[in-house]
Order: C-alpha cells, then structure tokens, then sequence
C-alpha cells in the first residue's frame, strides 16, 4: 500500500510488461490481467493539494480531485495507460482531466449498461467487454485466447476465495486482525499481480489462528459508503475502542465478494 508506485515500477522493470492504472473497481482485470499487463487501482495520497482546481470543480468529492492530482503531479508517471469502467461523474471527470492533461499512450472508456434489468442489458456489456479486449490486444500486441482469459480468472476467483477466508476469522468474538488491516489486505490486491498477493494471503491464512492483536476488540462496527483508504480515520477510531469487523465499499468486501463465473 505505502509503496505502490515502486512497487508497479520494478513490476515493471521486471516482467517488461504495461502498467494499466484504473479509476473504479467496475473495471474487468481479468481482461487486463490475460493480456499480461499489470492493472493498478488509481488511488490518492490524502495530502492537501491545489493543482486540481483548473481541471475538476472543487465541489467534486476528495477522492476524485486526489485522484487527478496524483497524475498532475506526476507520481503515476509510469503507467502506460488509463481505462475507467462506467461510474460516477466525479471520477469520469478525473478521468477526463488526466487523458487531457496528463500524457499516456493509451486510454480506454468502458460502457456499461444503465438498464441491467432488461434484456438487452448482458448483450450490450458483451459486445462492450468485447470492444476491450480487442483494444487491449491492438495496444498490447498479445492474442487474448480463451485460455488466457480463464487462467485470469481463475488466478482472480483465487484471490477472491483466500481473502473471504480472511474475512470469516473477523466474525470471532476476538477477530485476529484489526478493520484497518483488512483494508490494507484488500487495497494491496488493487495494486499488486494477484498470483503474488494470493502467496501472500496462503502464508496469511497459516498464521491467522495463532495471531492475537493484543488490543480489545471494544464495540464491532460496520462501515458503509463507496471508497475508503483512509487509513488515519481508520486507525483514529479502533484506537477509541471499537473494531471494524465487515464493512461494504469498493476497498473491501464489495471489491471481492461475488466471484466470476467462467461459462
């Protein structure tokens, strides 16, 4: 989580792979992730800034706004694209300001339909997923078999699977690990190849039954909303005697929780 940027850049380094960095958890990684780039959520600092207010309105939730100033000011300077899945109008702004502002090679905008109760709905996001993946293999220049594309997904319900197991030892009546870890757990997928995280979280599940924070659990608590990464508010209040034990934003259960089927 604190070293994203270097993280993706020796990723980089590394693999001589593209860096996708995306704006909503809307996005299909798995497309991403089978053309054999790396896809890393775009996330902002929590510092105070003011070189969004030429480019986003300044009514605009924070998030957005941290979002567009981490790549006016460069830190996300080793992305070799942007992509945004349908989602609200503050972040489509952001996304708007950065493909104008903030110099990439590749871009890419996916629709997704309103209507998802009607019959036309899955058709649509089809054709649409389609679009991309044919976007994603023209930039890319790698043939997206299906095989690739089950692999992702595997490699992705995988991780899935593992952090749900996480997420059972927190119903305990002494949970082994704090909100604030969870959250770091769950961010981290966003911004990390998943096989290497799913590694991480076999070596996680082995340690958990013996883990003891050492702190009160205090009154359990579920936290509701659309993003948080704020891990400064979280810490502040289970530092006051309470315990985040679920909760229902794009940086924790809602990001995992329901795997893809492969048909």
């Amino acid at each position: 989580y604190k070293n994203r940027h270097e993280y993706a850049k020796q990723w980089k380094k590394k693999t001589g792979g593209k860096v996708l960095g995306y704006f909503c958890t809307y996005t299909p990684e798995e497309i991403i992730y089978a053309a054999g780039a790396l896809p890393v959520r775009i996330l902002g600092s929590h510092e105070a800034q003011s070189v969004t207010e030429p480019h986003i309105f300044a009514m605009y939730c924070p998030l957005c706004r941290d979002c567009l100033a981490q790549g006016l000011q460069g830190r996300y300077d080793y992305l070799d694209g942007i992509v945004i899945a349908q989602c609200c109008l503050h972040m489509r702004q952001a996304f708007t300001s950065w493909k104008m502002h903030v110099p990439v090679k590749y871009n890419y905008y996916l629709y997704v339909p309103h209507g998802i109760q009607t019959r036309h709905a899955h058709p649509y996001l089809r054709g649409e997923l389609e679009d991309f993946k044919k976007s994603l293999e023209k930039w890319t220049g790698k043939k997206i078999t299906n095989k690739d594309l089950d692999h992702a997904i595997e490699v992705y319900n995988t991780n899935r699977r593992l952090m749900k197991q996480v997420y059972e030892s927190r119903k305990k009546p002494n949970p082994p690990l704090t909100g604030s870890e969870a959250m770091l757990m769950v961010v981290s997928s966003q911004l990390t190849n998943k096989e290497e995280h799913n590694r991480a979280l076999k070596d996680l599940l082995e340690k958990l039954p013996q883990r003891r924070t050492g702190r009160e659990t205090g009154t359990r608590l579920m936290i509701l909303g659309s993003e948080n990464d704020d891990t400064e508010f979280m810490n502040m209040v289970e530092s006051l005697g309470a315990t985040f034990v679920i909760e229902d934003h794009c940086t924790g259960s809602r990001y995992f929780w329901n795997e893809v089927i492969p048909q």
